[in-house]
C-alpha cells in the first residue's frame, strides 16, 4: 500500500508542496515497482528537445482531434442549459423537474462510467470514441422529438450514456501521445473544449432557434458529431502503428520508462489510496462545473431578467476567460515541472491557486451588477478549468497508462454520482427558497479547497501506486 502519512491542516500541505524530498516522477523511481537511477535530467533534456528541435508535431493534431471532439460534447450537452429558461415558460416545467431532467444526465452518465473506462482500455480509443460519439450525437438529435419534462429526461439519460467515452478516452489518448512533461499541456487544449461548446451555443442557437424552433437548434448541434467522425476515423492509429509519425518524435513520446501492457481489473485499483484522491477530487469539484453549465442562463435570467439574445455575451465573456483559465492551469505545472518543480509540487501549487480563485463567486448572487457578478463566475470558471486540467492529469501521473482509462472512468464516475447529487439538491434549493442562489454559490466557493485537503490527505506526495 502507499504511505500511510496522512497530513490534515492546510500548514501540512503547503509543506509537502515545497518538500524537495519526494519523486518528481515515476520516472526517478523506475516504475511503480522498484527504485532506480533518476532520469528526469534525461527527460526534461527529452522535452527542450521537443521544443528546441523539432522532434515532430503529430501529436499535437492528435491533440487537436480531441479537442474539438470535447468542443462537440459541451456543445450537445449545453444547448439544453442555454434554452432552459425559454423551455421552462413553453413547457412548464419547474425547478424541481428541471433538477430531475440534469440528474438523468448525470445518473446516465455515472452508469457510462462504471464501463466505459474498460471499454475504452480493450477497444482501444480509435473504436471506443467513435461508438460513443455516435451514441451521442443521436441523443442529441433526439432532443428534438420531446415536449415534456420526461421526454426531455429520457434524452438526457441516453446523452449521458454516449458522453461518459468523451474524457476517458481523451485522457487515455494523451497518455498514449504525449511523454508525463507535457501531459498537462496536452490535457489543458483538449479540455479547453469544454469551454469552446458553450462558447459555440450562444453564438449560433438563438439564430437557429429564430429561423428553425429550438428542435431545428438540437438536430443541428447533434449532427456535428458526424462530421468529426470523418476526421478520428481515418486519421487515429496508436503511435507505434502510425504511418505519419516519425521514429525521432516516437522516441520522444516514449521517453519515459517504458511499462507493462498487461490490463489492470479493477479490483487492483480501488485499494489504492490514490484511486480515491482522484475520484473524491471529481466528486466534490466536477458538480459545480455541471452547475454554471446548466444553471447560468437560468440565474442570470432570474436575477437581471434579461432574454435569450441578451443572455448571448454574457455566457460567451464566462466561457472565453474559461478557456484561458483551461489552458493557462495546465501550462503553469507543466512549466513549473519543466523548471525542475517535482510533480507534486508543480500540480498542487497550480491546484491551490486555482482553489483560491474560485471563492469570491460566493459574492456572484449579492451584487445587483450583472457584469460584476459575470466577472465573479468568470474568475472560477476559469479557475475550475485550471484546476480540472491538473486533476486529469494527476491520474497519469499516478497510474500506469494501462489503467489510466479505467482510472479516469472511475473519477468519472464519482464526478457524476455528485452532479446527479448537486443537481437534484439545487432543483430542490431553487424551489423552496423561490430561487435564491445564495447557498448554492457558498458550497460552488468552498468546495475546491476542501478537495485540495482530501487529494493531499490521500495522495501527499503524489507518489506512483505500486500495482503488481
Amino acid at each position: 500500500m502507499p504511505s500511510s502519512s496522512k497530513p490534515t491542516s492546510a500548514q501540512n500541505i503547503d509543506e509537502a508542496i515545497h518538500s524537495t524530498s519526494e519523486p518528481k516522477s515515476l520516472a526517478e523511481i523506475g516504475g511503480p515497482q522498484s527504485a532506480g537511477a533518476s532520469v528526469t535530467g534525461a527527460t526534461i533534456a527529452a522535452v527542450e528537445e521537443g521544443f528546441g528541435q523539432r522532434v515532430g508535431r503529430f501529436r499535437w493534431v492528435i491533440c487537436g482531434l480531441l479537442f474539438f471532439a470535447t468542443t462537440i460534447n459541451y456543445v450537445d450537452r449545453q444547448v439544453l442549459g442555454f434554452l432552459a429558461p425559454d423551455l421552462q415558460r413553453s413547457i412548464g416545467w419547474d425547478e424541481a423537474q428541471y433538477g430531475w431532467i440534469v440528474f438523468a444526465f448525470t445518473a446516465a452518465y455515472a452508469l457510462s462510467l462504471l464501463v466505459v473506462g474498460r471499454v475504452m482500455d480493450w477497444l482501444g480509443t480509435r473504436k471506443g470514441f467513435s461508438v460513443s460519439i455516435t451514441i451521442w450525437s443521436l441523443a442529441a438529435m433526439a432532443h428534438a422529438l420531446a415536449s415534456t419534462a420526461f421526454g426531455f429526461g429520457v434524452a438526457r439519460f441516453a446523452l449521458g450514456l454516449g458522453e461518459g467515452g468523451n474524457f476517458p478516452a481523451a485522457i487515455k489518448t494523451v497518455a498514449e501521445w504525449f511523454p508525463k512533461k507535457e501531459r498537462a499541456l496536452a490535457t489543458g487544449i483538449f479540455n479547453a473544449g469544454s469551454n469552446l461548446g458553450p462558447i459555440i451555443v450562444p453564438l449560433t442557437v438563438p439564430w437557429i432557434v429564430i429561423h428553425y424552433g429550438w428542435r431545428g437548434a438540437f438536430v443541428a448541434t447533434g449532427a456535428l458529431g458526424f462530421l468529426w467522425l470523418l476526421f478520428w476515423y481515418p486519421i487515429y492509429r496508436r503511435p507505434e502503428e502510425h504511418p505519419k509519425l516519425s521514429k525521432k518524435e516516437l522516441a520522444y513520446i516514449r521517453s519515459d520508462p517504458s511499462e507493462p501492457t498487461t490490463k489492470i481489473p479493477w479490483s487492483r485499483l480501488f485499494p489504492h489510496r490514490q484511486t480515491w484522491a482522484f475520484a473524491l477530487g471529481k466528486f466534490l469539484t466536477d458538480p459545480i462545473w455541471w452547475f454554471y453549465l446548466y444553471w447560468l442562463a437560468k440565474f442570470l435570467d432570474k436575477n437581471y431578467h434579461i432574454s435569450l439574445t441578451q443572455l448571448s455575451i454574457p455566457v460567451i465573456v464566462v466561457y472565453v476567460i474559461a478557456d484561458i483559465g483551461s489552458i493557462g492551469g495546465g501550462l503553469l505545472s507543466s512549466t513549473l515541472i519543466k523548471r525542475g518543480w517535482s510533480i507534486n509540487k508543480g500540480r498542487k501549487t497550480a491546484m491551490l491557486i486555482c482553489a483560491v480563485c474560485v471563492v469570491p463567486v460566493i459574492f456572484a448572487p449579492l451584487t445587483d451588477n450583472m457584469w460584476v457578478a459575470v466577472g465573479l463566475i468568470s474568475l472560477a470558471a476559469a479557475a475550475h478549468q485550471g484546476w480540472s486540467a491538473n486533476i486529469f492529469t494527476i491520474a497519469s501521473d499516478m497510474f500506469p497508462r494501462r489503467a489510466v482509462g479505467s482510472v479516469v472512468g472511475i473519477g468519472g464516475m464519482a464526478g457524476a454520482v455528485g452532479g446527479m447529487l448537486f443537481s437534484a439538491g439545487t432543483g430542490y434549493v431553487l424551489l423552496w427558497t423561490s430561487s435564491n442562489y445564495v447557498p448554492i454559490f457558498i458550497v460552488c466557493g468552498v468546495v475546491y479547497l476542501i478537495a485540495l485537503a482530501v487529494i493531499h490527505t490521500l495522495a501527499p506526495r503524489l507518489e506512483p501506486a505500486k500495482i503488481f
